[in-house]
């Protein structure tokens, strides 16, 4: 059988994300927010966020600590806190 490759494991993730209906702890949607958008967006952080409240500043913060990442280690870290969160 052929494995599945990185792009369709990201998408799966994404819908398995998609569908939760469990309430998770803020941290941890923030670690999610951060993995997806530097898999989708990389670089493109700063320009983002027009507005800033204290909301957006949580999100932007944690996005910020993942920039050092490529888009392929986010989609694979995105891809692990999905799984570990549906076990």
């Amino acid at each position: 059988m052929q494995e599945k490759d990185l792009d369709t494991l990201f998408l799966e993730a994404y819908e398995k994300a998609s569908n939760m209906t469990e309430a998770l702890p803020p941290d941890v949607m923030l670690r999610i927010y951060a993995y997806y958008k530097q898999a989708t967006k990389g670089k493109e952080q700063i320009r983002q966020f027009q507005t800033f409240d204290l909301r957006d500043g949580f999100k932007m913060n944690a996005w910020m600590q993942v920039k050092h990442l490529s888009a392929d280690e986010a989609k694979k870290l995105y891809i692990e806190i999905i799984n570990s969160v549906l076990k």
